[in-house]
């Protein structure tokens, strides 16, 4: 890295910081890519036990300082950022869920692969049904990139023809044969109008789908990308001359000495809050006052659960029960399917399971026997529902906590309110119709959600538009106030739908990775 004259600086390796190196080493840019954690190195660093070798058997230790990461278990402890070194802060009773990981490869590395697009009853929210603003862009616009997306991290699925769930580029169908539970909920859904499909999911290669094996090896092989490991960034500098990003100021994580990285153009792809979090103690690119604000993400948690009455007692088959049905939205879609609340929700559904115990207020042999009685004989349904973007829902900068590296931590205020409990009430009522019109007998019905941020879909904090005076970014994900400064990842988001965001943020990092390409080339930049 010492003496090297860098085009374009890179920080983030997850996604969308991937899709840039990809793009911009293939245009013939020379980049350098700092990323705040190791290489993972599956040989040295992973090793197999039994949850009886583990000091707290499996079940974690309290003092692990993971407190709002769910998927956090004493096998995988390590693998998340501790709050310890890296604290944040939200308001009394409106906790939020900050999941976050320092490998190379970023959140890509456990990502559930789900690959849906973006429709323009998102794009363009405000001409549908009010749910947020208009994007600059439309469907079409980011159509060619999807479909490029697509290819490459071999998207399959069924086309159905639904605006409201676009068709993608898709590598394969895997549809198979359909058990007699599937088919009967599915003929019910028909009957209430409501579309089935099935979930589009990316296979990658080798069943891992990140940057780490789909994006960034390319870029290695062009011999115009260095990896800096282990590089927490501070700030973003600024030439004090001409006002443009001159690079970062970078401590290594490991012995706090202070680094400088220079570069014409400074992409940040850390993920929404880090990104956010560096705009805003670089005190740079946010003369709108929207930089932190209109935080959003997908609501999970609202479930219903109920058994096929054939299937139990050990009847359950193949034949009978089994497989998943994914029913996108269907809400607020016209007139007819208004309802009391803005936006829409989908509902991914699997059959064949069996249910969690905490769900049986029984006990011991009791209990045991509720299980065995149910054993693969229920049908579970959740949700995927929008959130919309507020003002108020922000982060910001909390100068009393710090974290390990001695920078001001974010401070998160993040609330559902009335429009996300309606939307939750009726997916939980429409299931529950939905389960009894397919004669099954319903076990549970929750229209409670988790907290936000719940979903890992942080979204929206660096908002693109045509205006500069209600937006942080243009079309291209470029700064308004800073032209050699671009946001690639989810921060851009205007609303956000109830899609799983990925592939939205991996079209827009490709897109906006051309464009810089381009403008550098003219010398625009």
């Amino acid at each position: 890295m010492a003496n090297q004259n860098y085009d374009v600086l890179i920080v983030g390796s997850g996604h969308s910081g991937g899709m840039a190196a990809g793009v911009l080493t293939q245009k013939g840019l020379r980049c350098l890519m700092l990323n705040a954690g190791p290489v993972v190195d599956f040989e040295r660093d992973r090793k197999f036990k039994a949850a009886h070798e583990l000091p707290y058997r499996g079940f974690g230790n309290p003092n692990a300082h993971l407190d709002h990461v769910y998927q956090a278990n004493e096998f995988n402890a390590n693998t998340w950022v501790s709050e310890k070194e890296a604290p944040y802060s939200y308001p009394p009773g409106a906790p939020y869920n900050w999941v976050r990981v320092r490998l190379v490869g970023g959140r890509s590395l456990f990502w559930a692969r789900q690959s849906f697009r973006l429709s323009d009853y998102e794009f363009k929210a405000a001409d549908h049904d009010g749910a947020g603003d208009n994007w600059p862009i439309s469907h079409d616009d980011l159509a060619p990139y999807y479909s490029r997306v697509e290819r490459q991290f071999r998207v399959t699925g069924r086309k159905e023809g639904l605006p409201q769930f676009p068709d993608g580029d898709f590598v394969s169908v895997a549809d198979g044969s359909e058990s007699e539970c599937q088919k009967r909920i599915t003929a019910e859904a028909r009957k209430m109008e409501i579309p089935v499909s099935r979930m589009r999911a990316a296979l990658g290669e080798g069943g891992l789908a990140s940057s780490v094996n789909l994006s960034i090896p390319g870029a290695l092989a062009t011999g115009k990308l260095d990896v800096v490991q282990n590089a927490v960034v501070r700030e973003i500098t600024v030439d004090k001359d001409t006002g443009r990003a001159s690079g970062v100021i970078f401590l290594d994580r490991h012995t706090r000495r202070e680094m400088r990285a220079r570069a014409r153009v400074v992409v940040l792809a850390a993920g929404t809050l880090e990104s956010t979090r560096l705009l805003l103690n670089s005190n740079i690119a946010n003369s709108s006052g929207l930089v932190g604000r209109y935080l959003i993400d997908q609501q999970y948690g609202c479930t219903v659960i109920a058994a096929m009455p054939e299937a139990r007692d050990g009847k359950a088959n193949p034949a009978l029960i089994g497989g998943g049905l994914f029913i996108p939205r269907f809400r607020n879609l016209d007139t007819k399917s208004k309802r009391n609340f803005r936006g829409g929700y989908a509902i991914p559904m699997s059959t064949g399971s069996t249910p969690d115990a905490k769900y049986f207020p029984e006990y011991g042999a009791a209990l045991q026997k509720k299980l065995d009685s149910y054993a693969g004989a229920c049908v579970q349904g959740g949700i995927y529902g929008e959130v919309l973007p507020r003002y108020e829902n922000h982060v910001r900068i909390n100068k009393e906590q710090k974290d390990a590296w001695g920078i001001p931590t974010l401070h998160i205020e993040a609330r559902y309110g009335e429009n996300e409990r309606n939307l939750c009430r009726d997916a939980a009522d429409t299931m529950e119709e939905l389960y009894k019109a397919a004669g099954l007998e319903i076990l549970v019905k929750s229209d409670k959600v988790n907290p936000p941020g719940y979903s890992i879909h942080e979204l929206g904090t660096c908002r693109m538009g045509d205006d500069p005076k209600k937006s942080v970014l243009n079309k291209f994900n470029q700064s308004h106030d800073i032209k050699n400064l671009f946001v690639v990842d989810g921060s851009a988001f205007v609303t956000g739908g109830w899609q799983n965001p990925t592939m939205t943020i991996l079209a827009l990092s490709m897109r906006a990775s051309e464009y810089l390409a381009d403008e550098l080339k003219k010398g625009n930049l």
